[in-house]
């Protein structure tokens, strides 16, 4: 029975994509279609005639994949059951319960509910573990995150019923939850840094990306915020679309932001068509070797016009243009059918005739040469030298944007025992069980994030207790223990307060006070006219 179902399914393989080749016919050229047709009779001749069964469907998937890395690296091939995963990230939405989790000692432990989501609306709360979900117990049993996901998210209007243990509550406590559709936001931060001066970080560019930064926007504005810091360091990128109506917040007078083109792919001008929020004032962007895509056209026309500076370290490099293209069983291909180039021409694409793997490992490869920590370790040739559209300064293209102020990488942040800490998650575990313990208290004390910025001591007490349960769980602890010397990991302990208390966006707010991306972008915007006339002017 079960040869016959195999059988089965590799002839109708083979009958669909004979059928696409016939429908397609018409408008393949004679060439392909005569390789099309070579194909289809190879499979055919499989099916037919080879010693032991196949896997048609395996072997089509494996062609495409082969096929489409020797093109270039940004073109992929996407199987049906990844696809709606690739799209909740850029929709901006997905159907589930609302709660952003850790998982703590095999127990499923709830950070936030979202806000008017469907599991703040039943009563979960903050603090909460998670024990059952449907009558099955999840505590114990090596949860995992995708665990978490296969169980919890659903179609909206759908129900799950969850018990719940929370603190100080002898018995357990059970809610029914309907699912319903939950926000996937693009905007980590948005905050007033000090008078004037706001911060807005972007995690990646989605199709609800600028409804969030125009409300961010807007509230900034009517706090009184003329100049602004856009982060966009880690930002991988996302629609074209939503970098140019980014771009346009900060253009005006029909500026050409970005130009496409490619081999069937005519030219294509995408221009600044509607008034912005910040036309006016001054604009710093911030990128680092992770910054590519969307995050390279935005960064690309604020340069390329003069119209604010760039901060950091050179981006990724990636200027070609995917277009995502349907496949019969539900799967996809996302296929280059063009280049991006910034105002002034410039292709910010970097070398990839050297094939993926090298591709895959350049970024390493900066960090071996010293890129990370020396500006001058990196060389354009004259030929990808390119001048900005007012001032005339010299930039430059094939790899990247070079920002206008190199930040070096800080190695010197956290020592070794430190990094362990934070690698494995210890300092994250115990900072929730801290602000679980004692959760009552901070939020009496601390009303909001400048009172925990400005109030809140980490003290020696608190230092040797992690350095205590970091030995526990196995962690070797170094000779002197952890001391309030060590600025860094304090901050980043407050920061994870910060995040547990409030939201996201109250951990940039304390963590942005020892980042040197950020700090200089301060100085620069109180400094400007000293740094606009070495930069800009």
């Amino acid at each position: 029975m079960k040869t016959k179902t195999k059988e089965s399914r590799i002839i109708l393989s083979i009958l669909q994509l004979l059928i696409i080749l016939i429908c397609c016919s018409e408008s393949l050229t004679g060439q392909v279609y005569k390789e099309s047709m070579k194909y289809g009779q190879f499979l055919h001749f499989l099916d037919k005639y080879y010693v032991d069964s196949i896997n048609t469907e395996i072997m089509v998937e494996d062609a495409i994949k082969y096929q489409l890395k020797q093109l270039d690296p940004h073109s992929t091939y996407i199987s049906a059951s990844d696809v709606q995963k690739m799209n909740e990230s850029l929709l901006g939405n997905f159907e589930g319960i609302g709660i952003s989790f850790n998982i703590l000692h095999d127990t499923l432990f709830v950070i936030n509910p979202t806000p008017n989501g469907p599991s703040e609306k039943v009563g979960i709360i903050a603090g909460d573990r998670i024990v059952q979900v449907n009558s099955e117990n999840i505590a114990g049993i090596g949860l995992t995150n995708d665990d978490v996901f296969s169980l919890l998210r659903g179609p909206k209007d759908t129900e799950v019923r969850v018990v719940v243990k929370r603190r100080a509550v002898d018995k357990l406590l059970e809610f029914t939850i309907v699912r319903d559709k939950i926000p996937i936001t693009s905007i980590d931060a948005a905050y007033v840094v000090e008078e004037g001066i706001g911060y807005i970080k972007l995690n990646r560019f989605s199709q609800t990306t600028m409804d969030e930064f125009v409300m961010a926007g807007t509230s900034l504005k009517k706090n009184g915020v003329h100049n602004l810091i856009l982060d966009l360091t880690g930002n991988t990128g996302g629609y074209l679309e939503m970098a140019v109506a980014l771009a346009d917040q900060f253009l005006d007078d029909d500026k050409l932001i970005v130009y496409t083109e490619g081999l069937h792919s005519e030219r294509r001008e995408y221009l600044a068509a509607n008034p912005g929020l910040f036309e006016q004032g001054k604009i710093i962007i911030l990128i680092d070797e992770e910054s590519a895509s969307a995050s390279e056209i935005v960064s690309g026309a604020i340069q390329d016009w003069d119209r604010g500076i760039i901060i950091g370290r050179r981006s990724f490099g990636k200027g070609l243009v995917q277009r995502q293209l349907e496949l019969p069983d539900g799967s996809m291909i996302r296929l280059t059918t063009a280049k991006y180039y910034t105002p002034t021409g410039r292709l910010i694409q970097k070398p990839y005739d050297d094939g993926l793997e090298e591709y895959q490992n350049e970024i390493f490869k900066r960090y071996q040469h010293g890129e990370f920590i020396h500006s001058d370790s990196i060389s354009f040739p004259d030929s990808l030298q390119y001048e900005t559209l007012l001032s005339k300064r010299i930039v430059f293209g094939g790899g990247g944007i070079m920002p206008d102020i190199f930040i070096p990488l800080d190695t010197t942040a956290y020592s070794g025992y430190e990094r362990e800490i934070i690698r494995q998650g210890i300092l994250n575990q115990f900072v929730l069980q801290y602000v679980d313990k004692n959760r009552k208290k901070l939020k009496s004390t601390y009303k909001n994030v400048i009172e925990l910025k400005n109030k809140f001591v980490v003290t020696s007490d608190l230092l040797i207790e992690l350095d205590n349960y970091a030995s526990e769980i196995g962690l070797k602890t170094k000779p002197d223990g952890i001391d309030d010397s060590d600025s860094d990991l304090i901050t980043l302990f407050k920061a994870y307060i910060a995040r547990d208390l409030f939201s996201t966006s109250e951990f940039y707010e304390i963590i942005n006070q020892n980042d040197k991306n950020v700090q200089k972008a301060i100085d620069v915007l109180k400094n400007w006219k000293l740094y606009g006339e070495k930069v800009i002017f």
